[in-house]
C-alpha cells in the first residue's frame, strides 16, 4: 500500500503519523509512505533523522490571523493546492491520511478533487479547525476519545485511539526506589511550566536528596533553566532541550508534569504514569483542557489550569503525591487501564478498507469499544 500522510507542525500531530508509517512499513515492507508538511514545522527536522521522506508545501496557519492576514493567504492557499496536486500526481497514493495541522488542508482537498480515498485522524477530544472542516467529506474519521462530540458523521467515524511511538506499549510498571519526576511541555518546551518548576524547588527542599528530575525545556529556555536549577542547588537534575527516547524517560519516571496534548495523554496512559496536567490555555478550541479533563475525571491525573499555576501550589501537589505512594500507584493503575493499544493497526485497517485493499475490518479489532 502507498500511503501519503499530510500535516504536522507540532509533535502532537507528527508523532502519531510517524507511528502509523513505521507500523505499515514493519508489517508490509514493500509498502511506501510519503509525508507532506512545511519547511517550518517539526517534521522538517524529525523526518530526515528517521529516514522518512518528506515533501513540502507553502502554507501557514489561518487561526488567529486578522482580516488582512486572511486575505493575503488567498494566493498562498491556491499555490499550496497546486503543489499538493503535483505531489499526488507524482506519488499516486492508495490512500491519503490527514493528521491535523494546516498542511493537511490543501493536501486533503487536492486528494478529494482527484478522487483518492481519504482519512483523517483526530488526536484530541475537541477537534481542530482543519479536521472539523475536512471531516464533512472525507471517507473515514478516526478518533482518539470516546467523549468526542464534534459533529463528525457517525457512519464515517470510528474510535481507534492514538498511534504511539515505538516502545510505549512495552513500558514497565512504576518502578520502586528513588522517585523520579519527568517534566516536559511538548516538543518545544513550555515556558510557564519551566518557570514554575524551577520556582517550586525551594518548597521541595525536603526531597532534594531523594528526588531525581528529568526536565525537557525546549532549546530556547535551556541555559536559563539550567542556571535556575544550579542556583537552587539542584545540580544533579537532568535538564535537556529535547528527549529523543521518550519511552525510556517514561519507564524511569514515577510522576509526570506536562501539557495535555493528545499524543502526550496517549503515551501517559499506554505507560500507566500518573501526571499533573497543565493544559496549554491558548490551544485551538481549548482542546487541551478537554483532554486533561478526560483523565482527571477518572482519577488518572490531576489537572492544574495555567491560570491557577503557582510554584507553591505545584510544589504541594508534587509533594503530596510523592508522600503517598499508594495514591500514586492507584493513579498509575487507572491511567494504564485507560490506555488504548493497537491504534496504528486499527487505523491502517481502515485505510485498507477505504483503499479497497480489503473488504471489511475484522471484528476482533473492536473499533468502537469504549476507551
Amino acid at each position: 500500500m502507498k500511503m501519503l500522510l499530510a500535516g504536522g507542525g507540532t509533535g502532537g500531530h507528527l508523532f502519531p503519523a510517524v507511528a502509523l508509517a513505521q507500523r505499515l512499513l514493519a508489517a508490509e515492507p514493500e509498502s511506501k509512505v510519503l509525508f507532506v508538511g512545511t519547511r517550518r514545522g517539526i517534521e522538517a527536522k524529525v523526518l530526515p533523522e528517521l529516514g522518512l521522506p518528506l515533501a513540502t508545501i507553502d502554507i501557514s496557519g489561518l487561526v488567529g490571523k486578522k482580516l488582512v492576514g486572511k486575505l493575503i493567504m488567498g494566493p498562498q492557499l491556491i499555490r499550496s493546492l497546486v503543489q499538493s496536486l503535483r505531489i499526488l500526481h507524482k506519488f499516486q497514493p492508495d490512500v491519503v491520511v490527514g493528521v491535523g495541522g494546516y498542511a493537511s488542508g490543501p493536501v486533503l482537498l487536492a486528494a478529494r478533487l482527484r478522487g483518492y480515498p481519504t482519512l483523517i485522524h483526530e488526536q484530541n477530544a475537541a477537534p481542530g479547525l482543519t479536521n472539523r472542516l475536512l471531516g464533512r467529506w472525507v471517507d473515514r474519521v478516526c478518533t482518539s476519545f470516546s467523549e468526542m462530540d464534534c459533529g463528525f458523521k457517525r457512519s464515517r467515524t470510528v474510535l481507534t485511539g492514538n498511534p504511539l511511538r515505538s516502545g510505549m506499549d512495552d513500558c514497565p510498571p512504576v518502578p520502586s526506589g528513588t522517585p523520579r519526576l519527568l517534566v516536559f511541555g511538548g516538543s518545544r518546551g513550555a515556558r510557564a511550566i519551566n518557570d514554575a518548576v524551577v520556582a517550586m524547588l525551594p518548597d521541595l527542599a525536603r526531597f532534594k536528596e531523594q528526588l531525581a528530575i528529568h526536565h525537557q525545556t525546549g532549546a530556547e529556555d535551556l541555559e536559563r533553566i539550567r542556571q535556575g536549577y544550579r542556583e537552587a542547588g539542584w545540580e544533579a537534575a537532568e535538564v535537556v532541550p529535547f528527549i529523543d527516547d521518550m519511552a525510556a524517560a517514561y519507564a524511569r519516571s514515577h510522576l509526570v508534569i506536562c501539557r495535555a496534548g493528545a499524543t502526550t495523554l496517549a503515551e501517559l496512559t499506554a505507560c500507566g504514569r500518573p501526571a499533573i496536567l497543565i493544559p496549554y490555555p491558548y490551544a485551538a478550541a481549548d482542546h487541551q483542557t478537554a483532554n486533561a479533563q478526560s483523565l482527571a475525571s477518572r482519577g488518572a491525573a490531576l489537572m492544574l489550569p495555567q491560570s491557577d499555576l503557582t510554584p507553591a501550589l505545584l510544589a504541594r501537589l508534587v509533594g503530596d503525591l510523592l508522600d503517598d505512594r499508594e495514591r500514586l500507584l492507584g493513579m498509575a493503575g487507572v491511567s494504564w487501564a485507560l490506555g488504548k493499544k493497537g491504534a496504528a493497526d486499527r487505523i491502517l485497517q481502515e485505510c485498507r478498507v477505504i483503499a479497497g485493499v480489503v473488504s471489511e475490518v475484522p471484528a476482533n479489532l473492536n473499533l468502537n469499544e469504549e476507551m
